[in-house]
């Protein structure tokens, strides 16, 4: 059974604007990415939609899947790193059922094709759209995976190639402590491998979305949907 999310939105969603879909990193509030909204440049009309990660935590933010962090923050403490790339966390499956779900029901109500559909993650979020990217019987407009990391290679790695073209903006941070910037390079690397079209955008600093990286977002958005089909 698909699991209902409880989704906000932003913008006219009786217009025919093309749809910009954020979902949030592990542990944050469903309304985390709300912000971008604001500041991210985008074509006149757009629909943002923000939907709320199905799993509520201790501390009231929500999640995607479930991550041990006491024991990965135990481990960096002795100088551990977790190999996780090839993983396929328990919940993932779930998590995108659920979003291609939610993204059938906005085709159908919001008359959108998802060639005018930008999926953007952040963190765990980002894994999460690059996953829905990967197994969706559609293509979108593009994908964003700001701080995310390379997970589930085994299932990946042979969907690469029939996303041949499709734009991918990454983003990292060089001193990300939580997920390190070698295999955020490792996963562009194999996207653009596969020939995915892909924005890289490093930037000095931790497991954030700084403002140079919110540009370059703005103007990804603008350039995958302008070039994108018209409504319908």
């Amino acid at each position: 059974m698909t699991t209902e999310l409880r989704v906000g939105l932003i913008g006219d969603v009786r217009g025919d604007g093309p749809v910009v879909i954020l979902l949030h990193g592990f542990g944050a509030p469903g309304d985390d990415l709300v912000p971008l909204a604001e500041v991210v440049a985008a074509p006149p009309g757009t629909r943002w939609v923000f939907p709320e990660g199905p799993l509520r935590l201790d501390f009231s933010g929500r999640a995607w899947w479930m991550i041990d962090v006491e024991a990965i923050q135990a481990r960096a403490a002795r100088g551990l790193e977790r190999e996780v790339t090839r993983e396929a966390p328990a919940g993932l499956a779930e998590a995108r059922a659920a979003i291609l779900d939610l993204i059938e029901n906005i085709e159908q109500d919001f008359d959108v094709a998802s060639s005018r559909i930008v999926l953007v993650g952040f963190s765990q979020g980002g894994m999460l759209a690059l996953d829905v990217m990967l197994h969706a019987p559609r293509e979108f407009a593009g994908v964003a995976v700001l701080s995310g990391t390379f997970i589930a290679e085994d299932d990946w790695g042979p969907r690469f190639p029939a996303r041949k073209g499709v734009p991918v903006l990454m983003s990292h941070g060089t001193h990300d402590p939580l997920l390190p910037f070698r295999h955020s390079e490792r996963l562009r690397d194999a996207l653009t491998a596969a020939g995915a079209r892909v924005r890289w955008v490093p930037f000095e600093g931790g497991h954030t979305i700084p403002e140079d990286v919110v540009g370059e977002l703005g103007a990804f958005v603008q350039e995958v949907l302008g070039s994108a089909s018209g409504p319908g």
